[in-house]
């Protein structure tokens, strides 16, 4: 007879350790039924990996399940796995049915991230239950001090368990209880216990591995020849022993009430059977634990040898119990604890588990990657680099970190309040529901007939929906997009110029909605519109998004606005983008928000909780940038992004600096800087290659090749279409985070914005007050031009009789590992900007350093916070200017003017209190002003 076969007469079942789906439709798993005898099956996240990722089979299925809806790998995985586990339930069906539900099972596993979690695994072994719907399923719980109450109030719910990473007899025993009790409470809720089965998964060959290994080492040390008889016998005697108190355990009164109500003992079940040393008979740990009441699972091969040449001896284990207790007292004898080993196996087991299910998911998350339109990055660095990034990789991957992340653990970063701000994680997904909303929006301002947008805003509420308005252009048939986050006079005159108030529609964007900008601006276009379209109608023309219970929201309500929109309190307004803050002013502009937010789901999906680190492209691109800042002082983040998203630097640089730098820490992007001659550049930088497919610009990406040659870390990010540019806001608020966790700050906070914010709002309420601005006296005066300087850097640059001098001076402190930024409070347009990227370039050439150039206020709710924040290595010149015309501002005391130069002389006073490189030139006249400063600068050169 099959010796398979013969197993059922000695009481022993005989299960598969495999699944995988051509075994369960090409019949042979029906076959082993009849043919072996088998009984059952159990699996495990190794199985799973190696069939899912290596079986040919799976891939019409993966794709279908992908393609119908995109699904981050652990949904990929447990659709494909719950599948094969239903179909292996129903061939086992008959068995079950036939052994009155002792035998018949299937086996699928609790995440074993969840081993040290009580309640979790409860809540995830119930979803499993639920999803199989099965009556022989059996689900995997390991025997972790966390697991074993979990056991207990599964098997109270009626939930058969089979209890996995069993080692020591101990714990054992402590699994057999929880399982009784749980029996003795579901029997008291008027369960039928009959309907319940367990099995207690007790690993042998792995103690023979290990203690194997002490003493061939203790052998080999001194040639003990007595210890070579206890090589192989560890783990058998130890089952021996187990067996033993499994035969006590399940005796008595107490178990005999319950047996009597139908119960089924928790059986043993053999688990790691196969032989890891060759020299051992391939049938070892089956022949030699033979037993009534317990169960084989063996992996194919050994099944195979077993039915080949194996031998059913009855009642093996039970034979020379003394001997087995002699075994394992001479190992404690020679030094060789088999509670240390057997301690070390359950943390090593759950760590091997844990293992196989991120190669599985890793191997999922590459499938899913070649079916799923993800914008593509490579990243170029020299060795080092590299190697310290996948070192971090592999600590964040054992540490589970991006599963911690996803959880909201504030202990990823620096525990503080880091876990209120995480609603930017799941938002897409929150937005995608409910995007009928944002349709009809769309819908009424188009039916309306408003030709223009204009957003009131400033930092993230205005940056994102700026990058999208330039990125995706104007639509035909739709409002003109324009954006306001300046109290510059000349600004707002250029954008009421660009209007048609009748048929216009504001959205005033604001958080909190306590922010000086958007509250004034809002005051100064209701007046405007007010006396365009009368008091009645005016608040037709203003839509508000806001958080729930701002002060915003109170002034829409009371105002009766258009619309009001809310945003996500645990959202920082530079994570917002994703939330109304971007999709609101998207949607007002005609954009297909739904088909949007659908490619930026397949980002939010790839950067996942289940996506492994090294398959991660946020958190491989957050490890680069926090390693390379951290361990080799690249903190500067040049961002060069093709002609088509140009804007998405802005965007990218509130997010990175406001997030990082602080603390004296940070990162600081650089945004925008001409591209020059590689030697230009130091040893302080990343470089990030933004390029919109079909929009690559030649000189750009020889710069970019030029740079990596050159031995400079260079990201390459692929945009795939105007409609991916969502993928990028979410891979890089992501890899944000991730830099700020390695850096070792949080990054959703901005303690330096705010202490400039009550410097400029002290000065703004004493103009209400009838008073006025500081006036301090320049150091240097020269046509029309001022020099400022606090004291500290007065004396740093000394006396000289020319402004080129004391630029010379001032610039000349910058050294290698520093950045220069040009911090101007006048008008942003064209002509502005060509004559300070013309200083820019000359700074940067010159001084062989990053430049930075900004425009105020705009900058001070990005930037801002990492030069007063992040690491001094600034050197910083603010630029400033008489208004040739000014502007009111409706129901206050100041001007629009006035506000500009108290938001200017709040960043200036918390730069020099951070002790700073500073200094201030204030222009009589804009226009002749910038020729002079660029000449002057030209001349100290020379």
């Amino acid at each position: 007879m099959n010796p398979l076969k013969q197993l059922a007469e000695t009481g022993q079942a005989p299960w598969l350790d495999f699944v995988q789906r051509d075994l369960i439709e090409g019949g042979e798993l029906a076959r082993m039924i009849e043919r072996d005898g088998l009984k059952g099956v159990t699996s495990n996240p190794s199985i799973f990996e190696k069939a899912i990722a290596h079986a040919p089979e799976y891939g019409a299925a993966f794709e279908r399940f992908v393609q119908h809806g995109d699904h981050e790998p652990m949904a990929i995985y447990e659709h494909l796995a719950i599948g094969d586990i239903k179909a292996a339930a129903d061939v086992l069906l008959p068995v079950y049915q036939a052994t009155n539900g002792r035998d018949g099972y299937i086996s699928l596993e609790v995440s074993p991230y969840l081993a040290m979690d009580t309640e979790a695994t409860i809540i995830e072994a119930r979803r499993l239950h639920k999803a199989v719907d099965k009556p022989n399923l059996m689900v995997k719980v390991p025997a972790t001090t966390a697991g074993i109450p979990a056991i207990r109030t599964l098997i109270g719910e009626g939930i058969s368990i089979n209890v996995t990473l069993l080692f020591a007899v101990p714990m054992y025993e402590a699994v057999a209880h929880a399982y009784i009790d749980g029996l003795e409470h579901f029997a008291a809720q008027g369960g039928d216990v009959s309907k319940i089965a367990s099995v207690a998964s007790f690993f042998v060959s792995r103690i023979d591995n290990v203690i194997d290994k002490q003493l061939q080492g203790k052998i080999d040390a001194g040639g003990d020849a007595a210890l070579k008889p206890l090589l192989g016998k560890a783990a058998i005697a130890n089952a021996k022993v187990a067996y033993a108190a499994y035969k006590k355990l399940f005796s008595g009164t107490k178990w005999q009430a319950l047996e009597a109500k139908g119960a089924h003992s928790q059986r043993l079940l053999w688990a790691s059977t196969s032989v890891k040393n060759p020299a051992y008979p391939d049938t070892l740990y089956v022949e030699t634990l033979i037993g009534r009441d317990t169960v084989n699972t063996m992996p194919p091969a050994t099944m195979d040898a077993f039915r080949d040449h194996g031998k059913a001896m009855p009642d093996a284990v039970e034979q020379d119990l003394d001997g087995a207790l002699a075994i394992l007292k001479s190992l404690e004898q020679h030094g060789i604890s088999l509670e240390t080993v057997t301690d070390d196996l359950v943390i090593d087991g759950v760590r091997q588990f844990a293992t196989a299910f991120d190669q599985l998911l890793g191997a999922v998350a590459v499938k899913r990657s070649a079916l799923v339109p993800v914008n593509e990055a490579t990243i170029e660095a020299d060795g080092a680099l590299k190697a310290a990034v996948a070192e971090a990789s592999k600590h964040w991957l054992a540490e589970g970190t991006i599963r911690k992340l996803w959880a909201g653990d504030k202990q990823v970063w620096t525990g503080a309040d880091e876990d209120k701000w995480l609603g930017w994680l799941d938002i897409v997904g929150q937005e995608h529901a409910h995007v009928g909303t944002l349709a009809r929006f769309a819908d009424s301002i188009k039916a309306q007939g408003f030709s223009h947008i204009a957003l009131l805003g400033m930092g993230g509420s205005s940056l994102g929906p700026e990058v999208l308005a330039r990125s995706f252009g104007h639509k035909a048939g739709w409002p003109q997009f324009h954006m306001l986050d300046s109290t510059d006079p000349a600004q707002i005159r250029t954008l009421e110029a660009a209007l048609d108030l009748k048929k216009t529609m504001f959205i005033v964007s604001s958080k909190s909605g306590s922010t000086l900008e958007p509250n004034i601006f809002l005051a100064y276009f209701k007046s405007r519109m007010i006396e365009t379209v009368g008091a009645a109608d005016w608040a037709k023309h203003f839509t508000a998004v806001t958080d729930p219970g701002s002060a915003m929201e109170r002034v829409a309500q009371h105002d009766r606005f258009a619309h009001v929109f809310h945003g996500v309190k645990s959202i920082g307004g530079r994570y917002s983008v994703l939330s109304k803050f971007g999709l609101v002013p998207a949607a007002a502009m005609g954009i297909d928000v739904e088909t949007f937010l659908t490619h930026t789901a397949h980002m939010v999906k790839s950067c996942s909780a289940s996506v492994p680190v090294d398959q991660n492209p946020g958190a491989q691109l957050g490890l680069l940038l926090g390693v390379a800042a951290k361990q080799f002082k690249r903190d500067k983040v040049t961002i060069i992004a093709s002609p088509g998203i140009a804007d998405l630097g802005a965007w990218l640089e509130q997010l990175i600096a406001e997030s990082t730098g602080k603390l004296g820490h940070g990162l600081i992007p650089v945004d925008g800087e001409p591209l020059e001659d590689v030697s230009v550049y130091g040893k302080d930088r990343v470089f990030a290659y933004l390029c919109l497919a079909g929009d690559e610009h030649k000189g750009q990406a020889a710069h970019v090749a030029a740079l990596a040659r050159a031995g400079h870390p260079v990201v390459r990010i692929m945009v795939r279409d105007v409609m991916s540019i969502g993928q990028e806001f979410f891979r890089w608020e992501m890899a944000t985070a991730i830099a700020g966790a390695v850096i070792g700050i949080n990054p959703f906070d901005q303690p330096d914005v705010e202490a400039s914010k009550i410097k400029t709002r002290a000065l703004t309420d004493a103009y209400e007050q009838g008073g006025s601005a500081p006036q301090g006296e320049p150091v240097f005066r020269e046509n029309g031009i001022a020099v400022f300087a606090d004291a500290a850097n007065a004396a740093a640059l000394g006396r000289h009789n020319s402004l080129s001098a004391y630029l010379k001076q001032h610039f000349g402190r910058a050294e290698a590992g520093d950045y220069i930024a040009i911090l101007a409070y006048i008008e942003r347009d064209k002509a502005h900007l060509a004559a300070l990227e013309g200083v820019r370039k000359r700074l940067m050439t010159h001084r062989k350093v990053a430049t930075c150039l900004c425009f105020g206020p705009r900058f001070l709710h990005s930037t801002g916070q990492a030069y007063k924040g992040g690491p001094n290595s600034g050197v910083f010149l603010q630029i400033t200017t008489d208004d040739a015309h000014d502007l009111p501002v409706p129901d206050h005391k100041y001007s629009f003017s006035q506000v500009k130069a108290a938001q200017a002389e709040g960043d200036l006073s918390v730069l020099v209190e951070r002790e700073r490189r500073v200094i201030r030139v204030h222009l009589k006249d804009v226009a002749s002003g910038l020729k002079d400063l660029a000449h002057a600068m030209e001349h100290s050169f020379h």
